[in-house]
């Protein structure tokens, strides 16, 4: 996909001695040596970053991380101190007021915490709002209004006031508002920190089935990486007003940067976001249409394992083979394995399958998961040792 949002070197430093403090930055003083040193404080601390047309972007940290400060850096809410911004390659911090307001009203659209509805507004109001404001006619208006509200599941509610909505219904007029712009870039800041657990979930459900559906690109700001591990496609961990670690959810979750990060994942349930293809390992296999049951035990006595998958020339999972009738069949003399193939009762699953749908089956089948893509191929299998090392971050055995 294409590079949307390109962000190089970008600082903010708030303060009167930004100058001086830019120079002890660069001499690798930490954010607390400067504040103590001359007064200013470092809200980001040289950024870079890519964010890829169409995917959802998360950035994430504990309070006083800079993600918000960075976030408002984007649309230039906040001005930079030093640093470079461009958008589908247009480079921002040479963009004029006048071009910086088109910006905000045309491409980034912001979804904000506390909602920000107008309370004497009703819904379809509050959602055509955007488009009021860059003179669009009311009907028009109405029109694009009303498909937003549809898409975020809140038809029939258009003549409703906010207060007469839940948290999570004035949420998604707060999405709606930002969809009805049809904004390339979504810029949301802890857009659901403020509700339920519930309306929480629900909401981020509903974010990842109109990202479907639409394909925007989203920067989204989060300090939950439950959150962040169910959303993002990538996942930014900042600390200090500093980037710690980018990075995929797999990425953070098996492969964290430093100490920091491994605390940050240590209470995360792994079998949410872990898949089949993050714990199968390469299977002991032979080919039906040329190898024989000599062949099939030895392969056996190699890989020191009691069963073999059968595939085809094409590697299309055919069945298992048990040791003991392998062995029964090279006594009789025979090379029938065909004969003795088990096909039945065999468990799968696709590479893209959570753990934690599988558990429940690893744990009560005695034979391996085996791992097979849309056209029946065998990949991999899942054995109870690779899963279990998974779950509490010990190294997965390598799929070869």
């Amino acid at each position: 996909m294409p590079t949307k949002v390109k962000v190089e070197n970008l600082t903010k430093i708030f303060g009167r001695r930004a100058g001086r403090a830019k120079e002890l930055l660069k001499k690798g003083k930490s954010k607390s040596e400067i504040l103590k040193e001359v007064g200013a404080t470092v809200g980001v601390n040289q950024a870079n970053f890519e964010i890829q047309s169409g995917e959802i972007f998360v950035i994430m940290g504990l309070s006083g991380s800079g993600k918000s400060t960075l976030v408002r850096m984007i649309n230039r809410l906040i001005e930079p101190t030093d640093g470079n911004i461009w958008i589908d390659n247009e480079d921002l911090m040479k963009v004029d007021k006048k071009g910086l307001l088109n910006i905000r009203r045309k491409k980034m659209s912001m979804v904000f915490q506390n909602f920000g509805l107008f309370p004497n507004r009703t819904v379809l109001e509050n959602t055509e709002y955007g488009l009021e404001i860059q003179g669009i006619s009311k009907s028009e208006r109405e029109v694009k209004a009303k498909e937003a509200l549809d898409e975020v599941g809140l038809a029939g509610y258009y003549d409703q006031y906010p207060t007469q909505l839940s948290g999570g219904m004035q949420q998604r007029v707060g999405l709606a508002r930002a969809l009805a712009n049809d904004s390339e870039i979504l810029l949301m800041d802890e857009a659901f920190s403020a509700l339920d657990p519930l309306n929480r979930s629900d909401m981020q459900d509903q974010l990842l089935d109109l990202q479907e559906r639409l394909n925007k690109t989203i920067i989204f700001i989060s300090h939950d990486l439950d959150e962040a591990l169910k959303i993002g496609d990538h996942i930014m961990i900042m600390k200090d007003g500093e980037i710690i670690q980018i990075g995929t959810p797999e990425d953070i979750l098996t492969k964290p940067e430093d100490e920091y990060v491994e605390k940050f994942i240590e209470n995360v349930d792994r079998s949410k976001i872990l898949t089949a293809e993050n714990v199968m390992i390469r299977p002991a296999t032979i080919n039906i249409q040329k190898d024989g049951p000599r062949l099939a035990l030895k392969r056996m006595r190699e890989e020191k394992v009691s069963m073999v998958y059968v595939v085809d020339n094409r590697r299309k999972l055919v069945g298992t083979l048990d040791v003991m009738d392998v062995a029964n069949l090279v006594k009789e003399g025979s090379r029938d394995l065909e004969s003795i193939i088990n096909k039945s009762n065999l468990p799968t699953t696709t590479p893209d399958k959570p753990l934690a749908e599988l558990m429940e089956e690893i744990s009560q089948t005695p034979i391996p998961f085996a791992v097979i893509d849309d056209s029946d191929r065998l990949i991999g299998i899942i054995i109870r040792g690779a899963v279990l090392g998974a779950l509490t971050g010990n190294e997965v055995s390598e799929f070869e």
